[in-house]
């Protein structure tokens, strides 16, 4: 089997959340993969293994997809007024912004980029979508519509409902700014109420998430 990279220069937090084996997130748990497989990824740098993380399958893919319906139907989240939702997601952002240097490690560690482009563009632009999404979270809403029909007086309006479990697959290439774009808007949306499973492209993947 091929030894995990030893990697010079990182922050500690990276070089640890890299040595041990990488789990997936379902139903707020760190779980292994129900078939207790792992792939190795690797870095794009030098060829070596990166992390070993847990190969999601089927059986995988039914356990996110139902914890999600279980959020959806009766979870917190949907629950919150959208005043909430956007504090919540600005946290997000203040949160990934005083994480930004680690992030960027793993962020090029992971897709091969330069760690300035990390730095620069890709985190700042995933914190700066929730920052914007947090703010629309009070400002989407239904409309009314007025209908011209001979004779009568309709009242006609649009309602915006919940849609329900959304899967979403982050690709490699720019995997922070791609996630930001599909999770802000479905967590921001105080009507719709996705509940979003997610997992990244096989090649140069970090570890798949599925809440």
């Amino acid at each position: 089997m091929a030894m995990t990279t030893a990697l010079p220069n990182l922050q500690k937090s990276v070089a640890e959340f890299l040595s041990n084996p990488r789990k997936m997130l379902i139903d707020g748990k760190w779980v292994e993969a129900a078939s207790g497989k792992t792939f190795e990824t690797y870095n794009p740098a030098s060829g070596e293994v990166l992390a070993h993380v847990a190969e999601g399958d089927r059986e995988d893919i039914d356990r996110a997809v139902k914890a999600a319906r279980k959020a959806f139907e009766g979870g917190p989240w949907p629950e919150m007024s959208p005043s909430q939702r956007g504090r919540l997601l600005s946290k997000l952002a203040d949160l990934l912004e005083s994480h930004l240097e680690e992030f960027a490690e793993l962020e090029t560690l992971d897709n091969g980029k330069p760690v300035f482009f990390s730095r620069i563009v890709d985190i700042p632009s995933a914190i700066d979508v929730f920052r914007y999404m947090s703010g629309w979270a009070t400002k989407v809403e239904g409309s009314t519509i007025p209908i011209s029909a001979h004779g009568g007086q309709y009242f006609a309006y649009t309602l915006r409902e919940p849609v329900g479990v959304v899967g979403q697959i982050i690709p490699w290439n720019f995997p922070m700014i791609m996630a930001s774009w599909k999770l802000a808007p479905a967590l921001a949306e105080p009507l719709s109420r996705h509940t979003p499973t997610w997992t990244k492209s096989r090649s140069r993947a970090r570890p798949k998430w599925a809440s």
